[in-house]
């Protein structure tokens, strides 16, 4: 069955209608279509029922995502501002909705007659939700809400003083990558400044999230939060242990290769010693930037996504046409990208923050992953089966980005060969990084009572593991253990991270499928784009043909042909 929207589709994102959900109404109106569930004397009641739940359920996640857009667009709106704490302090109230209703359909008469309807799946992701919510915990809930958004306001709001020009973020980062390394150096230096001054505040709310959360997986009867973290995720066909394992993969096969691309970095650099503010600077030559500006480069896309395949180019158009991107960055926007979706609108929506830099295009044709995979599968009639979990969602976004190697000359131009080079490398040396953000969340959440300076001293020591070559310069703060403060997913999604390591090792099969058979390995994504969230994990991975990450053997096969590609380049030359 289909989902139906609550409107027609508005063909512009700025005429889309914000409206505060009435909790008191909706609760009311979701009620009558779960007395209807619970008391239907068949199926097909039971779905007619489902309808009018999905639709309540659709109406406060549109709500929600179109104000979470328009409040990180500006988070100096006064109006948004006030909209997003509504939303940190109902969302709970809604879950604790949702978790009636996954009892209710974990309990159905008709259980049976549902799942070969909707899918099995469902059932277990209903059965995992059950895990994470009671309403002892709606508090907790308001309070972490509360807390993330203090976080991204701190970010959000600031202003860097450099050189006798005021920066936010995103904005500075072109400064980081000046091929004069004097300015390099004293830009991020500064940069960490702001991070040093807030350090304390950004050490408290941390300290608070690491209680809270702790507390909230003793009141639900989990013995730490890790196991909460993960039940939050919807793992359901894989656990820490499985997890471990994958990281001690990429400690023994990626550790050394990425090592060894520093080192040739360093040579191509020709410089002593590569410093942490070198890291990022590529090539004598400087990094390949995009050509043209912002409007020209969406113009550049839309020719590529044409030339992709006739989906990319019906979904690309529609998000030029219903203006579902906001790429550029400006004061007051919070920092990063992402890609979230709008139901009720049949709209996915992309946002970032354009700066000058390669990274421009990494983001776009990321985020465009996750908004065709999304689209794709928009008629799938629950929410859960919009996205997969985050794990398999990080393949479609990964794999887009290799997906379109052979259109990348339209941004970069003669400097195409030294995109990829850097692209792919960059993809390699982000893995030792990726596993050492999830090691340092379980060891957080297993010893939830670590003073801040205990957390710093952890960091610093899974650097050394995984990140052996890193030289902070004698930056007192970075020296400390303090680097993981900038990464927002500790903060706002724990255990999140992983997802973009596993995602990258199925990625990169991707990338060896393209390099081999193109249509092969398009047909494989486009299947698991349009599959949605309908299965777990690795059953996705096994619908495109792809190795699971945790598979003994699985990191080394992959890595090789990459290697070997690698090595085939004269990086001299650049």
């Amino acid at each position: 069955m289909n989902r139906t929207t609550l409107s027609p589709p508005t063909t512009n994102f700025d005429d889309f209608i914000y409206t505060r959900p009435d909790m008191a109404e909706l609760t009311q109106e979701f009620e009558k279509y779960l007395f209807q569930f619970e008391n239907a004397s068949d199926a097909e009641e039971q779905q007619h029922a489902l309808v009018g739940i999905v639709a309540v359920r659709e109406e406060f996640g549109s709500m929600s995502n179109l104000c979470h857009i328009r409040h990180t667009s500006n988070t100096s709106d006064a109006f948004y501002e006030t909209e997003n704490q509504y939303f940190d302090e109902q969302s709970p109230s809604f879950e604790a909705l949702n978790n009636r209703f996954f009892h209710a359909l974990l309990s159905s008469s008709f259980r049976d007659t549902l799942a070969k309807k909707y899918g099995q799946h469902l059932f277990v992701l209903a059965e995992v939700s059950l895990k994470t919510f009671q309403t002892s915990i709606l508090e907790d809930l308001q309070q972490e809400n509360a807390l993330i958004s203090e976080y991204t306001k701190i970010k959000a709001r600031a202003q860097i003083e450099f050189d006798g020009n005021t920066y936010n973020l995103s904005s500075l980062l072109p400064i980081e990558l000046s091929d004069d390394r004097h300015t390099r150096k004293n830009a991020t230096t500064t940069k960490w400044r702001f991070y040093s001054d807030n350090a304390a505040e950004l050490e408290n709310i941390f300290d608070q999230m690491v209680r809270l959360r702790h507390g909230m997986a003793q009141k639900l009867g989990f013995h730490t939060f890790t196991e909460l973290g993960y039940a939050r995720m919807n793992r359901s066909d894989y656990n820490p242990d499985m997890v471990a394992n994958f990281r001690q993969q990429v400690r023994e096969y990626i550790v050394p290769i990425a090592s060894a691309l520093y080192e040739r970095q360093r040579k191509r650099l020709g410089i002593e010693s590569l410093k942490h503010y070198d890291e990022e600077y590529k090539f004598a030559s400087g990094n390949p930037k995009p050509i043209g500006t912002p409007e020209q480069i969406v113009a550049n896309a839309a020719r590529m996504y044409q030339k992709l395949s006739p989906d990319t180019d019906a979904f690309f158009t529609q998000m030029q046409e219903a203006k579902l991107m906001d790429l550029v960055n400006r004061d007051g926007k919070a920092p990063g990208g992402y890609c979230t979706y709008i139901s009720k609108f049949d709209a996915p929506y992309i946002f970032s923050n354009f700066n000058g830099t390669s990274g421009d295009i990494d983001v776009l044709t990321h985020e465009a992953g996750h908004a065709f995979q999304v689209w794709s599968s928009r008629d799938f009639l629950f929410e859960e089966y919009h996205w997969p979990t985050a794990d398999a969602a990080e393949i479609h976004s990964m794999s887009m980005e290799f997906f379109t190697w052979p259109w990348m000359h339209l941004f970069f131009g003669d400097q195409t060969s030294k995109y990829h080079f850097m692209h792919l490398a960059g993809a390699i040396q982000f893995l030792p990084y990726g596993v050492a953000v999830d090691e340092f969340q379980h060891i957080v959440y297993e010893n939830p009572d670590m003073t801040p300076g205990e957390r710093n001293t952890v960091w610093r020591t899974l650097e050394k593991t995984y990140l052996p070559n890193r030289d902070y310069d004698g930056i007192e703060h970075l020296e400390m253990g303090r680097f993981w403060q900038k990464q927002s997913h500790i903060f706002n999604t724990p255990f999140y991270y992983i997802d973009y390591a596993l995602a990258q090792i199925c990625a990169f099969q991707f990338w060896v499928k393209d390099r081999r058979d193109h249509d092969s390995a398009w047909t494989d994504y486009l299947r698991l784009c349009r599959a949605g969230g309908s299965q777990s994990f690795l059953n996705l991975v096994k619908l495109a043909n792809l190795k699971s990450p945790f598979e003994d053997g699985c990191v080394q096969s992959v890595v090789g042909e990459i290697q070997e590609y690698l090595n085939s380049v004269d990086d001299s030359k650049f």
